[in-house]
């Protein structure tokens, strides 16, 4: 449905403008009680906010852990899917989060991936058909202090290896 509603919204608005409100106004993402507040114009960078509510907030008044580990959950794949196109395979494939200190105000997490990384991804892709890429971005209040230390896995492949490992896969069993 997401996809599907991507690709008619792409006809009069920027890549850019679909990704922020796009989250913005999703159900599942407004549950988090995050916020998409940055997105440049060529995806690679994203940021996000969440905001301390009555909504989030835990038995000792400082925000939820798994807001802040559901807020931050599918930012780095859907920026992958976006960036790579239709021609690569991507999923998450695990996440940890350390907890550093309570999260009493607003804290924010950038989503950052460099023209030389996405070179690599492909890059690499391209030589092996598939990759793991560990991405460890903070989350950080306004002065940026760490509040957690996060680290996200990501399963990307080439979506005709993906399509021949399923079918491998499928003919031993």
């Amino acid at each position: 449905m997401y996809r599907t509603l991507s690709n008619i919204a792409i006809r009069f608005f920027s890549e850019a403008q679909i990704y922020k409100h796009g989250f913005n106004w999703s159900p599942m993402y407004r549950r988090s009680t995050a916020k998409v507040i940055e997105v440049s114009k060529d995806l690679h960078y994203v940021k996000i906010k969440i905001p301390l509510s009555w909504k989030n907030k835990n038995f000792v008044g400082s925000i939820f852990g798994g807001s802040m580990l559901s807020a931050t959950d599918p930012i780095y794949m859907i920026q992958l899917i976006k960036i790579l196109g239709d021609d690569y395979v991507v999923w998450d494939k695990a996440a940890t989060i350390k907890y550093r200190r309570p999260g009493k105000e607003t804290i924010f997490c950038e989503f950052i991936f460099s023209p030389e990384d996405i070179v690599y991804i492909k890059k690499d892709i391209k030589d092996k058909g598939e990759i793991d890429i560990v991405k460890t971005p903070n989350i950080v209040n306004k002065e940026g202090v760490v509040i957690a230390e996060l680290s996200k896995t990501i399963y990307i492949a080439d979506k005709d290896f993906y399509k021949k490992k399923g079918l491998q896969k499928a003919a031993s069993k």
